[in-house]
């Protein structure tokens, strides 16, 4: 850090503290979130290559992969959706908290990815209907930060999401699949890299992601990576 950005750090930290937006505690390190409550984020170590699904330790792949594998080829979701960061996405994707949008940026730009660097990241898309709805698109505004730290690119337009959708939030996982069938398509003209990334706020069942590759793979498109802040679990079995 040069000297102009460990001033305007400092001049922040005396105008603006930092304060956690989830016990209103100090910050630290630069967050809205203090050290005991970053302490408590999930981390995503152990879990499937392939779909990033947490699992009780570590494998390859997971039995469902290895039973018919997803459309991408790698998956990389550095968090669980578990609290308290399903808390800041709640209030980043629904409250328009965009602090909290900020908070969980920094958070994944602090984190290494552990697969070769794309050429290009394309966020899923939200129909303009729900774009105008929400203000913005919570996927673009998560990859914009860490495109900047990576050095890779983001095109916000390469993707189009030609069908208005329901929210993914109540239905199962079939019904995810159906909702989002044909909903997107690439913009006309565009020609893509052969290492292309798609990115999202949380990967629950992946049938957005998945069908957002399967569109690039149609393209023409070599490798497809996706990315997630967050991975749900896998459901509960309920008892016989």
């Amino acid at each position: 850090m040069d000297a102009l950005a460990r001033h305007l750090a400092h001049l922040h930290a005396w105008l603006l503290p930092w304060r956690c937006l989830l016990c209103g505690d100090a910050g630290g390190d630069g967050l809205d979130l203090c050290h005991a409550c970053a302490a408590e984020l999930p981390r995503n170590t152990s879990c499937c290559a392939r779909c990033a699904l947490p699992l009780p330790r570590a494998a390859a792949t997971c039995g469902r992969c290895q039973r018919k594998p997803p459309p991408w080829d790698a998956a990389w979701a550095p968090f669980r959706y578990g609290w308290p960061l399903d808390r800041l996405e709640a209030r980043y994707k629904f409250g328009r908290d965009l602090a909290a949008g900020r908070t969980l940026a920094r958070l994944w730009r602090c984190v290494p990815p552990p697969l070769a660097r794309p050429t290009l990241i394309l966020p899923v898309p939200l129909h303009r209907s729900r774009l105008r709805q929400r203000g913005y698109n919570q996927a673009l505004e998560l990859a914009r930060p860490l495109g900047r730290a990576l050095g890779v690119p983001v095109r916000h337009d390469g993707l189009l999401r030609v069908r208005a959708t329901e929210a993914q939030t109540e239905l199962d996982a079939a019904a995810r699949r159906r909702n989002v069938r044909g909903a997107f398509a690439l913009r006309e003209g565009r020609v893509l890299p052969a290492h292309v990334v798609l990115l999202d706020d949380v990967m629950t069942t992946g049938a957005t992601l998945a069908e957002c590759a399967r569109v690039l793979k149609r393209a023409g498109v070599a490798r497809v990576e996706v990315w997630a802040l967050a991975r749900a679990p896998a459901p509960r079995q309920r008892p016989l």
